[in-house]
């Protein structure tokens, strides 16, 4: 454990890291590639270039250190970290190089305002925290690789076959191409892909949520393409599996991961989802149908139109065929057609009146999952509501660890 003075040093100056996370990010990332350069191979060059791993490394310091007496009460950021990192394949050996920058950055961005005890301080803070997850994530590689079916770092897997879902989004089916059997999941955990798209000089990992239930003798991704647009660019590896990957060519994934899952109670249960953050929702659809739960589950859905909503018709036919499930969908840009079929309940945005008028009780677990301005305003509006806290469960498809804590 931490002695008091390391304690009381590192609580006192953790919001003058939060003040400054951006440019503490920004400045840790450029001096960790010059020092590591085959780390370009890791993270994702897309939400770098969007300043998104930037600020989530920023919040991610600045939090721990805040709770640095108690790190349970930051479980969750904790849980997600590790499941990424045993994904993506990070090392205990790692760690030594990502403190030494981190702490090497603080002093740069903060200047003379980061004495010698305040850097050493936090050192000592970064040993503590890094021993944490190094622990985690030991017992995360052993549980995996043990696993029936589990293995350890990239598996190679068949396109078995591709189906188009909606105007931007595809299923890939995969099978192992060793032909051996698959380790099983949790719905809305996800895999991860370690893919050379050619012409670009590194490898790209990326995370796609598994959108079936577990139980088959084959796993299913759906991907969104994603296009260049305002100042976003177009996700190099989403195209490549669009417009290159063909049934029958292969592909490595890690085993499935992921703390994005159902809690097992009598609660009643609200699936919310906007986009391509429909994929671990519906996977959790199926999987709750599947077991045969006796509660009520309401599945709402929020996209553009029906031209990008992806499975409309599965979660359709399962609403129908099962007494418990009720399908909402709001389209906030619906084609002249989509008016003329009726086939949506709200034309604009999910709001609490839409949840309040839906929704038969706040005395529910909802499980959120879409852009991180959509589940914000989610969050927000569920916390207006009184939803407790606990209730809230969330995946991001992006680096920013917590949602709704300001």
């Amino acid at each position: 454990m931490l002695d008091e003075k390391t304690i009381e040093i590192v609580q006192t100056t953790a919001p003058v890291l939060k003040e400054h996370s951006k440019e503490i990010g920004k400045r840790f990332y450029k001096l960790l590639f010059e020092k590591v350069p085959d780390l370009y191979n890791v993270f994702n060059q897309t939400n770098q270039k969007r300043g998104l791993q930037q600020e989530a490394l920023g919040y991610a310091v600045y939090a721990a250190g805040e709770h640095i007496t108690n790190l349970d009460a930051i479980k969750p950021v904790i849980e997600r970290i590790a499941q990424k990192h045993r994904a993506i394949g990070i090392k205990a050996e790692q760690y030594p190089i990502v403190g030494e920058t981190l702490l090497q950055a603080v002093k740069d961005v903060l200047g003379d305002t980061a004495t010698d005890e305040i850097i050493d301080a936090w050192g000592k803070a970064y040993g503590y925290i890094a021993d944490a997850f190094i622990e985690l994530e030991k017992k995360l590689y052993e549980e995996t690789e043990s696993q029936p079916g589990g293995w350890e770092g990239y598996r190679n897997f068949i396109v078995d076959k591709k189906v188009k879902e909606s105007d931007e989004v595809t299923s890939f089916y995969l099978k192992p191409e060793d032909g051996k059997a698959i380790a099983t999941y949790k719905a809305g955990q996800y895999l991860t892909i370690k893919i050379k798209v050619p012409g670009e000089k590194y490898t790209h990992i990326r995370h796609y949520s598994l959108s079936e239930a577990p139980g088959k003798d084959y796993y299913r991704i759906s991907v969104k393409r994603e296009d260049e647009h305002d100042t976003s660019p177009k996700g190099i590896v989403s195209n490549y599996l669009h417009k290159t990957i063909q049934t029958g060519d292969p592909l490595p994934f890690s085993a499935p991961a992921g703390d994005f899952v159902l809690q097992h109670d009598d609660l009643p249960v609200v699936l919310i989802s906007g986009g391509i953050g429909i994929t671990p929702i519906f996977s959790m659809l199926q999987a709750l149908v599947k077991d045969q739960v006796k509660q009520s589950i309401t599945f709402i859905h929020s996209t553009r139109n029906s031209k990008t909503h992806a499975f409309q018709e599965d979660v359709k036919q399962l609403a129908v065929d099962h007494d418990n499930v009720t399908s909402l969908v709001c389209y906030n840009s619906p084609t002249e057609e989509d008016k003329d079929s009726k086939n949506f309940d709200k034309e604009g945005y999910i709001d609490l009146n839409f949840l309040k008028l839906n929704v038969a009780t706040q005395n529910a677990n909802f499980y959120l999952c879409g852009s991180l301005p959509f589940m914000d305003a989610i969050i927000k509006a569920l916390q207006e509501w009184g939803v407790p806290k606990e209730h809230i469960h969330y995946e991001s498809f992006s680096p920013v660890a917590i949602l709704g804590d300001e």
